[in-house]
């Protein structure tokens, strides 16, 4: 199937463009489709009409389709990843299946012979590829305890200390893959009295999700101990470590942090892809006046563009997205992290190693010896750090940097009692992005309703103490109710903003030292909103819930 053609033709997109994105998929071993549907250039169904018009092969979308977990398995799970494909309904000598390539002859004819069905192809996207292949699982709480069950010579010997009969690398590959195949962030393994606890932190709120024996936790800490090259017989101290796996054809890095507590060892590990997603500015949830705002200032070739927020609040995707749009070869991109979380093409990313006295200070006052365009330090934590970016944004370069305050304008003070001089800040200060991250509602499930006299309270209590002078005219909104598609009726995660632009009128402010509390209220006076009417205006389009934005934004 030759896609470029296909929307070449149809003027959705210039063929050097489409070259490019090529080449731009090549380096993020993504597809050019899942691209063009990052970057909004194309709706997932949009791109599937056009498909399914030109080639005469019908489309379907996956991601909100039940399909019986037998039907999935009539092509063997490996076989399905290899050729991007997805069996989703069949009669009783027919099998539908969805595919990535529908022309693919080779492919169909193969299926046909190994199965002894008749083959019905449909077109499916990447995305929706993946969201099939989420039906090859049930349930991890299952699989661990038959996994257990069927390979322990008796329970009682497993619960005793005896694991050597149990296939600890297929345990904890499954703790895993469920983990990638349910979207999770973060694995938590917790020892408790007698038995473990496995949690996902997905859409950032953890759920419990398995037990098994203290005794397989045990094992399955060796095991990981092996993979991230860490000493299995160290149990009194902290250790730190990482290491690689492929997940449905997906490699995906797993930072490994490992704490002695009173019961045994807690096993924290982040899944974090080898290549950066491709976001955009606006797929991240920016719109408006805020996203105008962020384009002008990288397109400045000096100053420096801070993201505040707590930890877990989104800050290193909105820099990557950041430097993947000034990602040029006209520009030199460096960056200094603790820890590097993704891998970027054309982009000298140094990992911060204390150990050996590379710290963010040092580690960007070598870059300044490297002929830079734009600098990205992970987290200006201290003073020496601060000195030198401030610095660095004022002879010439574009510097890109997070802070933890909990809005835009408290990270002004911050810096200064870093013992910044204010004329420093004001002068070299773009722009300033405070952020957090809501949970998106399930679009197949979630239910409209009416604001009662309570919540409308609630709300306006919560303008208030914000500085925002507003009532609650909106009186439809959406909540959350949960199906076979979402986790308790919510669905991926989405930002809201708050983007401070340092105007003349806020420079003067900063120079005076004024606090905070005026910085702000003139930054609304010039137009800015806060992250509860940033987050009040997706509740109100039906993205996410009131309930989910007052969760976010209250302190």
């Amino acid at each position: 199937m030759n896609l470029k053609n296909i929307l070449v033709s149809k003027n959705y997109i210039s063929e050097s463009l489409y070259t490019e994105l090529e080449e731009k998929a090549k380096q993020l071993n993504t597809s050019v489709e899942d691209l063009l549907i990052a970057q909004n250039t194309i709706t997932e169904d949009k791109l599937g009409e056009i498909v399914e018009s030109e080639l005469n092969i019908p489309y379907i979308s996956l991601a909100h389709k039940t399909i019986d977990p037998a039907v999935v398995k009539i092509i063997p799970e490996k076989t399905a990843i290899e050729k991007k494909i997805v069996a989703f309904d069949k009669t009783t000598s027919t099998l539908k299946i969805g595919m990535t390539n529908p022309r693919d002859i080779n492919t169909i004819e193969f299926i046909k012979k190994g199965t002894g069905y008749n083959i019905d192809p449909y077109f499916i996207t990447e995305k929706s590829f993946y969201e099939g292949l989420k039906f090859y699982k049930t349930s991890i709480r299952e699989e661990l305890k038959d996994i257990i069950e069927k390979n322990a010579k008796e329970s009682k010997n497993v619960k005793s200390g005896e694991t050597e009969a149990l296939p600890i690398i297929n345990i904890t590959d499954t703790i895993l893959e469920y983990a990638k195949t349910m979207g999770a962030s973060d694995i938590h393994i917790e020892p408790m009295e007698t038995e473990a606890i496995v949690r996902y932190r997905i859409d950032g709120i953890l759920h419990d999700q398995a037990t098994y024996p203290l005794p397989v936790h045990q094992a399955v800490l060796a095991r990981i101990k092996i993979l991230a090259n860490l000493k299995i017989d160290e149990h009194r101290l902290p250790q730190d470590g990482r290491f690689k796996s492929t997940i449905s054809d997906r490699d995906i890095s797993f930072r490994v942090s490992i704490m002695p507590v009173y019961s045994g060892e807690v096993l924290v590990m982040r899944l974090l892809e080898d290549n950066a997603k491709e976001y955009s500015l606006e797929s991240l949830g920016m719109a408006g006046r805020d996203l105008s705002v962020i384009q002008d200032a990288i397109k400045r070739t000096v100053g420096m563009i801070l993201v505040t927020g707590p930890t877990g609040s989104g800050k290193s995707t909105t820099l990557y997205t950041v430097l993947s749009e000034l990602n040029t070869p006209e520009v030199n991109l460096d960056t200094i992290e603790d820890p590097i979380e993704y891998s970027m093409p054309r982009v000298n990313q140094t990992q911060v190693n204390a150990n050996i006295g590379l710290t963010f200070a040092s580690g960007l006052r070598s870059f300044l010896r490297q002929d830079p365009d734009v600098i990205m330090v992970g987290e200006i934590r201290d003073t020496e750090t601060a000195d030198i970016a401030i610095n660095a944004a004022m002879t010439g370069h574009l510097v890109l940097s997070t802070l933890h305050t909990n809005d835009s304008s408290g990270a002004i003070p911050r810096l200064i009692d870093m013992h910044i001089e204010s004329f420093l800040v004001s002068s070299t200060l773009n722009v300033i992005i405070a952020q957090r991250l809501v949970r998106k509602l399930c679009n197949n499930c979630k239910l409209e309703y009416s604001l009662d006299k309570k919540l409308i309270e609630i709300l306006e209590e919560q303008y208030t103490k914000k500085g925002v002078d507003k009532k609650i005219t909106k009186d439809k909104f959406f909540k959350p109710q949960g199906c076979e598609y979402c986790t308790n009726g919510y669905k991926g995660r989405i930002g809201i903003y708050e983007v401070l632009e340092i105007t003349d009128d806020i420079k003067t402010l900063i120079a005076r030292r004024e606090n905070a509390n005026v910085i702000q209220k003139a930054a609304q006076e010039s137009g800015m909103s806060l992250m509860i009417e940033d987050g009040m205006r997706k509740a109100e389009e039906g993205i996410t819930s009131l309930e989910e934005v007052l969760r976010v934004v209250k302190e």
